[in-house]
């Protein structure tokens, strides 16, 4: 399995090197756990009459009676004076007794012409297409009929246009598949235990590497897959959990017994009840706190679901406690923000907070040192500026991260070593983005997750609307009425990248065109973006918030956190340019207050039907979890958070999170009943899946010591 694939007949170094850097295939073993993403049905021979052009690939069976050889200018080359350097295409009619079809080269001209001899049969195999009231097929694969290729499920593998044009063509990949098959398979070991095969039904590892390359059937096809996608989950939540167990009992953690006082002052003096959902979540945290184990928590809770009041209880049982805590925000926006509400929900209490951002002074920068060093600021919520070396707490118990994604687990390691005497915190990670329940298991398999699956009362749903340009008058009139009501208005546009001077372009007409529309005096427009000094955006943004500006136009700047119950419309300008999770955060922005709020996604003229379906699925629910699992079916799970498969503690060869769902529950929840048995898998019956845990793809992240 780890011999070079150079050394494979028909690969050589060129080609070893063009696999490596297109397919990140270097040895043997990664070809064979290259699998196919799909299978063509070779056993159907179609009838030339029944052939359509929208038919994806088809096979025919049929006799050459027509071979013509054309020149570049599009005349016919007579046989007799040819010179094969002159030709460019080559054309042979066929036929099987319904109907005619033409089959077309451009490449390997020579070869076909001495091949495809007039009154021969070959089995032809491509895509149909139409060109000049014909039906043709370019370059389609040609076979003997005994050649044996028909009757069989072919695998079609990942490729590029790179090594198709260096002809790793499908038929090379499969001829070196069959070569790497026959090095391999006497070798190979069993890497699951025999109990675990027999229990679960599976297949033994050489049948499923044969059958999932080379399936005999379906019925094989199906038995091959269903082993090699048990296993790919099984062996990965086999990892996670033995991360978990073992930090769970190598973890102290600081004993929180008390509720304390702030905690209750702060909670009876709420002015409206915590949802069951909330106090479920607060249950959870406080049994993790008292538990004499390190806490490690993920919190899930849609947009606007309460997440912060449970960040402020869970931060009052710590200082009940004798301790400090610290809640760490991605922006400067949203910290402020933070420290505001948080303020409003201390002052039964008498605990002390403070906010450090990086435009803190320096001499407030001196008193909030002092402060907790001294331990009379209770807790101190700031950005990326909490981590910085010069601040030192006197006792931390707990540090809750929010919006988790924001944060490389390098800042949090440091978070993490500033723990009172030597002893990590509790650790609450915060996001707001809905995750999948089967990509939850999978990115963060040894946290512990809580999910806020309710609404506070009085949230009303956000009236969603998709629009195109030739609505653009009758929105403005719409945002003009809202006005007139006392609302306020959000108008965003997608900077996605703050350099992309498009468009900043863009944001800049479309300002230009909102002032246009709502002038002064009657109007006050604000804009925030990415290339404003953080005065400047502070400065807009407070005038948006106090009421002095009735509409904001804004980069996505504001997609998270910010906070105006008066603000009741949401305008998203391209629409189709976001995805489905920052669409839903920017839709949170609204609806916060006691009024009915509109969310309008502007689209293009031009839109894909992927993206249509996107802004469909917004406009059909507002329900986060449930657009998180579509937009996972839509776009695969490595995307969520736009990089490829960069969340997953390994790259996933065969299963998928958003279609194999139900062997992953299966798969987990065998992975802790046999970790229930034997934790640290010790036992003989159980060494080949300690020696499987070994392998770099397992240790590659240790997400046991941060959260």
């Amino acid at each position: 399995m780890d011999t070079s694939i150079q050394y494979l007949p028909g690969v050589g170094p060129k080609r070893a090197e063009l696999l490596q850097s297109e397919l990140g295939i270097s040895t043997v073993g990664d070809l064979v756990r290259l699998y196919p993403f799909r299978y063509i049905d070779r056993s159907v021979i179609v009838r030339i009459a029944d052939v359509q052009p929208e038919l994806a690939q088809v096979q025919v069976k049929a006799t050459v009676f027509k071979v013509r050889l054309f020149a570049k200018n599009g005349a016919e080359l007579p046989p007799e004076k040819l010179k094969y350097n002159a030709v460019s295409r080559l054309s042979a009619i066929v036929s099987d007794g319904t109907g005619e079809m033409e089959m077309v080269f451009f490449k390997g001209v020579k070869w076909m012409h001495e091949r495809l001899r007039p009154g021969s049969t070959f089995i032809f195999f491509g895509k149909p297409t139409v060109f000049g009231n014909r039906i043709n097929m370019v370059h389609p694969e040609v076979d003997a009929p005994d050649s044996g290729t028909s009757g069989v499920l072919t695998g079609v593998y990942p490729s590029t246009e790179k090594l198709k044009n260096a002809g790793i063509t499908g038929k090379v990949m499969v001829r070196m598949m069959s070569a790497a098959l026959a090095e391999v398979l006497p070798t190979v070991q069993e890497t699951l235990p025999e109990y675990v095969l027999k229990e679960k039904g599976l297949v033994p590892l050489t049948y499923a590497l044969r059958q999932i390359h080379f399936p005999q059937d379906q019925q094989a096809l199906g038995k091959a897959s269903y082993r090699l996608k048990f296993e790919e989950l099984f062996l990965l939540q086999l990892s996670l959990l033995k991360q978990k167990y073992i930090r769970s009992r190598n973890a102290v953690g600081f004993k929180m017994e008390a509720v304390g006082e702030a905690f209750n002052a702060c909670y009876k003096a709420l002015p409206y009840d915590l949802t069951g959902a909330q106090k479920r979540v607060i249950r959870e945290i406080r049994e993790d706190m008292r538990s004499g184990h390190q806490m490690n928590r993920l919190l899930q809770g849609d947009v606007g679901s309460g997440k912060t009041m449970v960040a402020v209880l869970s931060a009052l049982i710590a200082v009940g406690n004798g301790y400090q805590a610290c809640i760490m925000a991605p922006t400067e926006v949203l910290a402020q923000q933070h420290y505001a509400n948080i303020s409003k929900y201390l002052k039964p209490t008498g605990v002390r907070a403070a906010l450090l951002t990086g435009t803190t002074t320096a001499a407030r920068r001196r008193e909030i040192h002092a402060g907790l060093e001294d331990g009379s600021i209770g807790i101190l919520i700031g950005t990326h500026a909490l981590i910085e070396d010069t601040v030192n707490f006197r006792a931390l118990g707990l540090a809750i991260i929010d919006e988790q994604h924001r944060f490389g687990v390098e800042q949090r390691a440091r978070l993490w070593n500033k723990g009172y005497m030597q002893i990590p915190p509790h650790v609450l990670v915060m996001t707001a983005t809905p995750i999948p329940r089967t990509l939850a298991m999978t990115l963060y398999g040894d946290l512990d997750v809580s999910v806020i699956d309710e609404m506070p009362p009085g949230r009303k749903p956000v009236t969603t609307l998709c629009v195109g340009e030739g609505k653009r008058h009758a929105m403005h009139n719409f945002i003009r009425d809202e006005i007139a009501k006392g609302r306020q208005a959000f108008i965003v546009y997608p900077l996605i990248f703050e350099s992309e001077k498009l468009d900043y372009k863009n944001l800049e007409l479309g300002y230009e065109e909102i002032v246009k529309a709502f002038p002064l005096p009657q109007y006050k427009v604000a804009i925030v973006h990415g290339q404003q000094s953080a005065q400047e955006k502070a400065f807009n943004m407070d005038a948006f918030v106090a009421g002095r500006a009735n509409i904001l136009v804004s980069t996505t700047v504001i997609e998270v956190g910010v906070d105006v119950p008066n603000a009741s419309v949401m305008v998203i300008e391209s629409a189709e340019r976001f995805g489905l999770s920052q669409l839903h955060q920017l839709r949170g922005r609204v609806g916060r207050g006691a009024e009915r709020s509109y969310c309008i996604l502007m689209k293009g003229n031009k839109v894909s039907k992927e993206s249509q379906k996107r802004l469909d699925l917004l406009v059909a629910t507002e329900n986060g979890f449930e657009l998180a699992e579509e937009d996972m079916k839509l776009r695969g799970p490595g995307d969520l958070e736009g990089t490829m498969q960069s969340g997953l503690p390994i790259s996933l060869n065969i299963a998928s999170l958003a279609k194999d769902g139900l062997i992953l529950n299966d798969a987990r929840g065998y992975a802790a009943h046999i970790l229930d048995l034997d934790p640290m898998l010790v036992s003989p019956a159980n060494a080949s899946l300690a020696a499987e845990l070994k392998k770099d793809k397992y240790q590659s992240r240790d997400y046991s010591r941060i959260s």
